[in-house]
């Protein structure tokens, strides 16, 4: 597993972990069931606070992506395919509104879009 901690963004740092480990799951860079470096053990890696760790530790447990076993440690939960849909779902919309702010800007017309979108589905089916 790697996490790299950008002190440079604006995004906290346990969310920086939170979104990178997060990702390695769905990609499946992470399987399902495999052991995640011990909280204290990732703290001291990158140099942070045990406790910013933790967090970022926990909100993945609390979303479903991971699981403790007391004594042993925390591992990546089994897919959960409905949770993965969601997770690309809201990837998919956060594309689509990207692709209508650069539309706009190009003063595309709907149809135009659409046929963008008919002509990309066509080439990959």
């Amino acid at each position: 597993m790697v996490v790299f901690i950008d002190n440079k963004s604006g995004a906290p740092i346990y969310d920086q972990i939170y979104t990178q480990i997060k990702n390695q799951i769905i990609s499946g860079s992470l399987q399902p069931d495999e052991m995640l470096p011990s909280i204290r053990g990732l703290a001291k890696d990158l140099r942070i606070s045990f406790v910013t760790t933790k967090r970022a530790y926990d909100e993945l447990e609390k979303d479903g992506f991971l699981y403790t076993i007391a004594g042993k440690g925390c591992f990546v939960a089994p897919k959960n395919t409905a949770l993965l849909r969601e997770e690309h779902l809201k990837k998919i919309e956060e594309h689509i509104d990207a692709v209508v702010q650069l539309a706009a800007a190009c003063n595309l017309s709907s149809q135009e879009i659409l046929d963008m979108v008919r002509f990309s589905l066509e080439e990959h089916t």
